[in-house]
């Protein structure tokens, strides 16, 4: 879970825009008439280093988008399209090259999965890229209300490809790996930045933006009054009305016992019609279910609802630390769909604390929603891989790392419930992986209470628990609202042993009550630490920090919209 530091200047748009660029001309000496050194006219000149301005690897970006800077007549939509696309190019191209790379699985397995699952999660980096493209076929209004889904597919594009890299072992496998790669997260990475200023972007080509004070806004304001996440449409909002009031019925039943049409959950998802149109919904009766589930990104929009917490149990032990199973792979369920939606389930990884990581739930699918749910294991419980994801009246346990990933996440109204770990180590509630600073992602946690389980309770101040610590440099966590027990330490935050990831990341408290948020002896050495106004905050709630309601404004289920 090492990473290598990601430096991101922030340069600002409007001020290369002023910047004044001469067109250089060489003459040839035997007097013939001047030769343009460019390719490209003043204004075209500009644009590019404009856009290019937020980037990384400027130089790259530049290269790319001189092909369209010759059209005088060329779009937002165009220059999007083509940062866009040469980023598909080059993770095509990084997809051929790992698709070369054999491992001999019956001599190394761990890292034949490990390489099989870079091809599976660059495969998923090309369906996203190209969602991408199709988003920017509109006009730039439409492009403007889709920044933030830009900007969040942008930041998995890139999750995904270190994700890959991350899990490889054999330095020879990881390195082959990477070299394949450079182009394509040098791509990804500049597009990143290049989405999270695309409001300055479209300012240069003289686009129009609603304020914040637009229909639109207000229409999402009052949507979101209801409580349910952005992307929660009339559908979704009758659907958990139905289900609140007992009148729901599912498309397939799983009961144990025999009297629904399923005995397991896999088999009820194995029923997942095909070119499916709408919401699956399955109800998993009261029962123990001891199987691995996996719903595949071809099975969008299904809606998993239990008889509650405790009755309607998913379990499973796979592990790392005994079994050598990747993280990815340890997950009793996982889901790889957008638009998932669970309710009233209990998800469960049994294989303690010696099993090391151990997943109980892992999300890498875009828009999902959790309601009623518990997530229980040791470390890395819950695992909110990539893109937006909300969790809402649920419970969490756990010890290390347990809430960790590198998704957008807000995490509301939960119970995060501390277990007893290994003898010698400590816990940390969180562990975040955001990677770019301008990235869509990272985790916060919204009136929620931090609590040590009955078993740690005797030894809690004999056992350090943090409140978390960054797994990768620009590492984003906000804890907000919440309730912290008296078994907190004092400074809080944990560095990462062997990394400077303490310098960079950025870690925020507001409003935190109990005997654990007193922030006068948090550490020093976490040089972006702060104790942040109510206003600052603001931009961390569900309205801002998963802001899908800019483009999908008809919203639906419980959610605390701002702070109060």
């Amino acid at each position: 879970m090492g990473a290598a530091k990601i430096a991101v200047p922030i340069v600002s748009l409007l001020l290369v825009v002023g910047v004044v660029i001469g067109v250089v001309v060489v003459i040839k000496s035997n007097g013939d008439e001047a030769q343009e050194a460019k390719n490209f006219k003043l204004p075209s000149m500009k644009m590019v280093t404009s856009i290019c301005g937020p980037t990384d690897y400027k130089e790259a970006c530049e290269a790319t988008l001189q092909s369209i800077a010759k059209n005088a007549s060329a779009t937002a939509n165009d220059y999007v399209r083509a940062v866009v696309e040469a980023a598909l190019k080059e993770v095509n191209n990084a997809l051929a090259a790992t698709g070369k790379i054999s491992v001999d699985k019956d001599k190394d397995k761990y890292n034949h999965v490990a390489v099989e699952d870079c091809k599976h999660l660059l495969d998923y980096a090309v369906d996203m890229l190209q969602a991408s493209i199709s988003a920017a076929e509109g006009g730039a209004g439409d492009l403007h209300e889709r920044q933030h889904e830009l900007l969040s597919w942008m930041t998995a594009v890139y999750a995904f490809q270190t994700t890959c890299t991350d899990q490889i072992e054999n330095p020879e496998y990881k390195a082959a790996v990477q070299s394949g790669m450079v182009n394509a997260t040098q791509l990804t990475h500049n597009a990143v930045n290049i989405m999270a200023e695309l409001s300055e972007m479209l300012k240069l080509f003289n686009v129009k933006l609603p304020n914040a004070g637009s229909t639109l806004s207000q229409r999402r304001l009052l949507a979101l009054e209801e409580g349910f996440p952005y992307w929660f449409g009339a559908a979704e909002r009758k659907l958990l009305a139905k289900h609140s009031g007992g009148q729901l019925v599912p498309d397939v039943v799983v009961a144990k016992d025999g009297s629904g049409k399923f005995k397991t959950i896999s088999e009820a998802l194995n029923a997942y019609p095909p070119k499916f149109k709408g919401r699956f919904v399955i109800h998993v009766k009261a029962g123990v279910y001891n199987e691995q589930v996996i719903v595949d990104k071809k099975k969008p929009n299904v809606f998993i609802y239990g008889d509650g917490i405790a009755k309607t149990i998913v379990t499973g032990s796979k592990n790392y630390g005994i079994m050598n199973i990747g993280t990815m792979h340890t997950a009793t369920f996982a889901n790889e769909a957008s638009g998932f939606i669970a309710r009233g389930m209990s998800f469960r990884n049994e294989a303690g604390p010696q099993g090391h990581q151990a997943v109980a739930f892992r999300s890498q699918g875009d828009k999902t929603a959790l309601f009623d749910c518990s997530f229980e294991g040791s470390q890395d419980t819950l695992y909110y891989q990539n893109l937006k994801q909300f969790y809402r009246n649920c419970r969490i346990y756990g010890t290390v790392d347990f809430i960790f990933g590198k998704g957008d996440c807000v995490i509301q109204d939960s119970q995060i419930i501390v277990r007893k770990p290994l003898p010698n180590q400590f816990n940390t509630v969180t562990a975040d992986g955001r990677e770019i600073k301008r990235g869509s992602n990272g985790l916060v946690l919204h009136h929620c209470s931090i609590v040590p389980d009955d078993y740690l309770w005797p030894v809690r101040f004999q056992i350090p628990t943090f409140l978390g610590r960054p797994w990768k440099p620009e590492a984003l966590t906000v804890v907000m609202q919440s309730t912290l027990g008296d078994f907190i330490r004092p400074e809080g935050w944990k560095i990462w042993d062997g990394s400077t990831n303490h310098h960079t990341c950025t870690m925020y408290e507001h409003g935190n009550t109990g005997p654990g948020a007193n922030t006068n002896r948090r550490t020093k050495e976490f040089k972006r630490f702060k104790v942040i106004t109510a206003a600052e905050a603001a931009k961390f709630t569900v309205g801002h920090f998963l802001a899908a309601g800019e483009w999908l404004p008809q919203t639906g289920v419980p959610v605390q919209m701002g702070l109060y």
